[in-house]
């Protein structure tokens, strides 16, 4: 596998969560980062996710994960920022973690894999993209749900 392969299994491993979430937040594609022999694709939610449905939407990607038999590593239960990380079978590290103003962030980290050029994400954010901005916004997309303040 080349860094092309591991960039595209991870995009695979990100759209099957985003096709879990109902309802649907919108998201923007992250920076992908490359290391010496890794990479990371990152996807962040534009929805602001309220203090009372964080635990719902880390439940639902708890779920999906070990229904997809990811390995569960860590499981932060902060209030504010909390977090889960897992393991695929394949060796790719997945990860949410909940940041200010209940910014929700995905990350897939690929195993050592050969080096190669790596190109842009396919898949297009359902929601404007910031492939440009030098930083990505806080969440400024309201929901029915995910931004409700009663559980």
């Amino acid at each position: 596998m080349n860094m092309q392969d591991a960039a595209d299994r991870a995009d695979v491993i990100l759209d099957e969560v985003f096709e879990e979430i109902h309802p649907e937040v919108q998201w923007t594609h992250g920076p992908t980062t490359i290391g010496s022999c890794d990479l990371t694709r990152r996807r962040t939610v534009m929805t602001i996710v309220s203090r009372e449905r964080r635990g719902s939407l880390l439940g639902l990607v708890d779920r999906f994960w070990r229904k997809s038999e990811y390995r569960i590593k860590a499981v932060n239960r902060d209030v504010e920022f909390p977090a889960i990380y897992a393991q695929t079978k394949d060796g790719f590290g997945v990860s949410l973690s909940i940041g200010g103003e209940g910014q929700a962030f995905f990350e897939v980290d690929s195993p050592c894999v050969k080096e190669s050029e790596v190109a842009d994400p396919i898949t297009k954010p359902n929601g404007p993209s910031y492939a440009d901005a030098e930083i990505i916004p806080r969440p400024n997309v309201r929901s029915d749900f995910w931004s409700a303040g009663a559980p």
